[in-house]
């Protein structure tokens, strides 16, 4: 059992996909546990600055390997094109739309790094905002089409309830299932990525550090959950 254990944990980190899943998780937990363990209204020090520090620094991570990431987003984007003829237009719209603000994100990222490390000179500030801006937007079409897939597959159990096979109703409610924990993960980051926006927007910059890895852990672990079961999590 734990061989077992200790080889499925070797064969998700040797992935790129998988190990970011676990980076993620970490870096989210680290910012819950350190924001969870300082003190309110004093600068951490200590295990919980310990802990933010850890947590920065794998964040800073995963942003140097998102440099990377460009062409696996072309690629999807190009294999999904504007979306299966037989797939209702709505869902098309809105996941041609969320493609679009993916592939916009990361060069806006690229050039915030940049940026920060000196290798160009612009202000970071305004690129860190843009790229936030569209992960957020992403993140909404995301949640828009996960309830538009939920109405149409609620209206399909409904409408076959008598006739069709129990097979197919459980196919069907396992669609279900995946779409919610997708609307958990994506209103999740949402919360985040709407805090991190400039001050006055909503309830930017408002959240604790706690809340924030609160918030990042669930999505993360879902996203670990949805992988475990053969679904599909690209959270940024």
């Amino acid at each position: 059992m734990a061989a077992a254990a200790l080889n499925g944990l070797v064969a998700v980190l040797e992935t790129y996909r998988g190990r970011d899943r676990v980076v993620r998780a970490l870096c989210y937990g680290c910012q819950l546990a350190g924001g969870a363990l300082s003190r309110p209204q004093a600068s951490p020090s200590g295990l919980p600055g310990s802990l933010l520090v850890v947590s920065a620094q794998l964040s800073a991570c995963r942003t140097a390997l998102r440099l990377f990431d460009d062409f696996a987003m072309l690629s999807y984007s190009c294999g999904y094109g504007l979306g299966p003829k037989d797939e209702d237009g709505l869902v098309r719209g809105l996941s041609v739309l969320c493609n679009l603000a993916n592939q916009l994100y990361y060069p806006c990222e690229h050039v915030a790094w940049a940026a920060d490390a000196g290798i160009i000179r612009v202000g970071s500030q305004k690129w860190w905002t843009v790229s936030t801006a569209l992960w957020a937007f992403s993140l909404l079409l995301g949640v828009l089409r996960s309830l538009r897939i939920l109405f149409q597959l609620r209206r399909k159990l409904r409408q076959h309830k008598c006739t069709s096979s129990p097979l197919s109703r459980k196919e069907m409610k396992a669609q279900v299932k995946a779409e919610v924990l997708s609307i958990l993960t994506d209103v999740a980051d949402l919360c985040n990525a709407i805090h991190w926006l400039p001050p006055g927007f909503l309830w930017a910059g408002r959240f604790p550090p706690w809340l924030v890895g609160l918030l990042g852990t669930i999505s993360s672990l879902i996203g670990i959950y949805q992988a475990s079961r053969g679904g599909n999590s690209e959270a940024v």
